[in-house]
């Protein structure tokens, strides 16, 4: 057993709860924000998709920076290629893991891979997230439409 597995439970647990927290308080503000627009619908749907997409791309931009510090550090592993990764490099793989789309092109070796695994199922659940979120946008939207009420 490494030494490092405290230290690498405590990161990606801070890693992950700050990325939830993140992307539940832009989800809260996106809902009272939306509420409160007097613009036709397809507008605030469309700053909803815009806002969720936002929120995601600044979670992935967490991970990046953990994955370049922690691999800055030398303790907490590294990838197969490039073997001196750019905080580029590293937010592509975010990107990438956290859609779950995993070109597979940069493997982590190392502890660095309890992260990689962390973030696939963070963006898998906040992905949903958003996605239940502009459902309900858009149901909130169609109720309060001209059609809707002629029906009633």
């Amino acid at each position: 057993m490494s030494t490092f597995t405290i230290p690498v439970f405590v990161v990606n647990a801070a890693i992950v709860a700050l990325a939830v927290m993140f992307h539940y308080e832009v989800m809260v503000w996106l809902s009272v924000t939306l509420g409160r627009l007097r613009i036709h619908a397809r507008f605030r749907l469309a700053i909803g998709i815009v806002g969720a997409l936002l929120a995601h791309v600044i979670e992935t931009w967490i991970f990046a920076v953990a994955y370049f510090l922690l691999i800055k550090a030398g303790h907490f592993g590294a990838f197969t290629e490039p073997l001196n990764p750019t905080l580029m490099d590293c937010a592509y793989f975010s990107i990438v893991t956290y859609s779950s789309l995993g070109y597979g092109d940069m493997v982590p070796v190392g502890e660095i891979r309890f992260l990689a695994g962390m973030e696939a199922l963070t963006g898998l659940v906040l992905i949903a997230m958003s996605a239940s979120f502009m459902y309900f946008e858009l149901r909130r939207d169609w109720a309060n439409t001209e059609i809707n009420k002629e029906e009633k």
